[in-house]
């Protein structure tokens, strides 16, 4: 579904609840779009506090980033 900038402004609620029913909504401003109005999702993968990732989640001496961090920064604080 295509609104405006006025559409946006002035019939939110509407726009809302077509998210709301699962739509996509692209705002355009001039004719051109600008913007994308598309339902919520919460994120699944979400890493652990202290679990490893990218550089670090191959690296074996490197038991808790954490700490080995603040290891590292020791001496310039």
């Amino acid at each position: 579904m295509k609104a405006t900038a006025k559409d946006l402004r002035f019939h939110s609620k509407d726009l809302i609840d077509s998210v709301n029913r699962g739509e996509e909504v692209v705002i355009t401003f001039r004719g051109k779009p600008c913007a994308k109005l598309v339902p919520y999702q919460e994120q699944k993968n979400k890493a652990g506090e202290n679990e490893l990732f990218g550089i670090w989640k191959d690296n074996d001496a490197i038991g808790n980033a954490d700490d080995y961090v603040r290891n590292l920064r020791k001496g310039r604080i």
